[in-house]
């Protein structure tokens, strides 16, 4: 089955744009397949985004952004490949995707703020794809967004200092930023 849905650009576009493309995007229904496990994939996705097998980088991009669309996590936190007949497990470093491009319209409660993603998808930060500060034991805070089926995208450094900026610029306390008609602190644990 080969890919067909090219990567979602923010170049260009407005948030509106941006939100009728994400809703044109067809993902299979993996929370609706609930196979028997079959086993390991032999995939991992480091803690910088690169797609592994067998200890190789996946390098064709269509692959990964394939791939990306029939993964789901586990409620026990684990992540899996799932199609109608077979779910295998992937190792999955920090999350599953990374946020790599932000696009901010509007400002305080009327801001919409769109991310791209690391896998050729994009979202609208809001209530359905919430922003959360997690501690990383590895690394310190990390800002992630839900993506979707319990898959997060970490934020980079990039965004979240632009973030930080809103915030500052704003003067919001607790330090955050709205999106789409909701608020996001910026502060670990709050």
């Amino acid at each position: 089955m080969p890919e067909r849905q090219p990567p979602i650009e923010l170049q260009g576009i407005s948030l509106a744009e941006l939100q009728a493309a994400i809703d044109m995007r067809r993902l299979p229904p993996v929370d609706r397949w609930n196979p028997t496990h079959c086993g390991d994939s032999r995939m991992r996705i480091a803690r910088d985004g690169t797609w592994y097998h067998d200890g190789a980088p996946i390098s064709r991009s269509a692959m990964v952004r394939l791939f990306s669309t029939i993964l789901r996590r586990e409620p026990d936190g684990s992540h899996v490949l799932v199609t109608p007949v077979e779910k295998l497990t992937v190792e999955v470093e920090a999350t599953a995707f990374r946020a790599v491009e932000m696009q901010s319209e509007g400002t305080r409660r009327d801001r919409k703020i769109g991310l791209t993603l690391d896998s050729g998808d994009a979202l609208i930060l809001g209530a359905d794809h919430p922003l959360r500060i997690a501690e990383d034991g590895a690394g310190g805070p990390s800002p992630r967004v839900l993506v979707r089926h319990g898959l997060e995208a970490e934020l980079s450094r990039a965004i979240y200092y632009e973030l930080a900026e809103i915030a500052l610029a704003e003067g919001n306390d607790p330090p955050g930023v709205w999106s789409d008609g909701t608020f996001f602190t910026l502060m670990p644990g709050a």
